[in-house]
């Protein structure tokens, strides 16, 4: 398509803000401003919202995709200001202020970045090829169904050390997704392989947790990462700390230490980089390939363009290294933002932005959690509930709320989440 081809888009007379990203923070913006006297023109490559902190339950068999997704039009109804365009931004012109995609030009006033980050393999081309990552629904799905097809094969597989490697798992990470994944697969081995898989032995799977640091759940207090690491030991699961992952093979995985895991899967959660735009300058570019921001969340050098959520890094006196790429950060800086939009279309002077930390918790299983308050801290079945009220009222529309909950309470009861089903993709030249 011409690059002189423009989005269709109403020309209202109204400053247009353009944001690139439905995450926690762009939706989060696009929403605060919905009933602004901006124009709002919100991108992304899905037409739908991934709630990514239950992710995990997806490739665990838990919860099915469609209870964690919301579509963006679904939930922008009724609002006049507001316009989804599903496409990727291929370039940034700063000088004519547009973006380029697929579809053509689309002009801005002000852009906010908030692409978000994706999967760090710290520049290991096998670990990039052969590990599983988990940050789409789409990568949970894979991981989904290559857990249940490798414990389908393991039942005809009479060699001992194939058997293994198919039943095998090894999680790189310590940090909330992998502790979370571990404590689930755990359960997984403990309640439902016995029941689905009773050929297989469910002793003889392991199931590795390898974290290069000294200590599980870096951004957590000592007591809760203890107590994580007690929850997993617990559930039997292997925890390996001070060692890192230095090669994949698809079927070994080679530790630091120089000692070797059998394993055709390695479910990936280590890290994370910042993604990028073409057209933005790299000089823009700091620390965990992240966009450099004032305290107002504009980015430095580069007029009328802002980012928001893990994409940005802006430090503040207690946060010197920046602050810590949750959902929260990107929720806060996305609310302060809307509101200086408002401000500065009012006439008054916009105020910098400081995050104030409601705290961190991670699950590691039933009944078992952390839970790290800025004036408490608390584990086991307390915090566990905790845990699921908050993700549960986290999740966007009422559906997803009552699925979501139904299928933990039938879990719970039952011990069993009866959604393990290996759904391949088909393509067109299939038969």
């Amino acid at each position: 398509m011409s690059e002189a081809i423009k989005i269709n888009l109403p020309e209202t007379g109204q400053e247009r803000i353009v944001i690139v990203g439905g995450g926690f923070a762009g939706l989060t913006l696009a929403k605060r401003l919905a009933r602004s006297d901006y124009q709002v023109v919100l991108i992304d490559k899905n037409n739908y919202h991934q709630f990514q902190p239950l992710f995990y339950q997806v490739a665990m068999s838990g919860l099915e995709p469609s209870s964690i997704v919301f579509p963006f039009r679904k939930l922008f109804q009724g609002r006049r200001n507001v316009f989804i365009r599903v496409t990727e931004v291929t370039r940034v012109n700063l000088e004519e202020r547009h973006l380029r995609t697929p579809l053509g030009i689309v002009n801005y006033d002000h852009l906010v970045i908030a692409i978000g980050a994706d999967t760090n393999f710290f520049g290991n081309d096998h670990l990039q090829r052969l590990a599983i990552p988990m940050k789409s629904v789409s990568e949970a799905l894979f991981l989904r169904n290559q857990i249940l097809d490798h414990y389908e094969k393991a039942l005809t597989t009479t060699d001992y050390e194939l058997r293994q490697g198919l039943i095998d798992i090894v999680i790189v990470g310590g940090g909330p997704t992998g502790v979370e994944v571990a404590g689930a697969l755990a359960e997984m081995k403990k309640y439902i392989i016995p029941k689905d898989y009773p050929e297989l032995d469910a002793g003889e799977i392991d199931i590795h947790l390898v974290q290069g640091g000294d200590r599980l759940l870096a951004g957590m207090s000592d007591q809760a990462a203890e107590k994580a690491l007690h929850f997993l030991r617990d559930l039997q699961v292997k925890v390996t700390l001070n060692t890192r992952v230095k090669d994949y093979d698809g079927q070994h995985v080679y530790l630091s230490d120089g000692s070797t895991i059998r394993s055709a899967k390695v479910i990936w959660a280590a890290g994370i980089n910042g993604n990028t735009l073409e057209g933005i300058p790299k000089e823009t570019l700091t620390y965990g390939n992240r966009l450099l921001v004032d305290r107002y969340g504009a980015v430095e050098g580069l007029d009328h363009i802002y980012a928001i959520g893990d994409i940005a890094y802006m430090t503040e006196n207690d946060y010197p290294q920046g602050h810590p790429q949750v959902a929260q950060v990107a929720i806060q800086q996305a609310k302060h933002l809307a509101k200086n939009f408002k401000r500065q279309a009012g006439g008054k002077e916009r105020r910098v932005f400081s995050y104030q930390d409601k705290g961190s918790m991670a699950t590691i299983g039933r009944n078992k959690a952390v839970v790290d308050l800025p004036s408490l801290r608390f584990q086991g079945a307390f915090a566990w509930l905790i845990w699921l009220f908050v993700h549960l009222f986290q999740l966007l529309g009422v559906r997803n709320r009552i699925v979501v909950f139904l299928n933990w309470v039938w879990n719970y009861f039952t011990y069993d989440q009866s959604l393990r089903l290996i759904i391949r993709p088909k393509s067109n030249n299939e038969k």
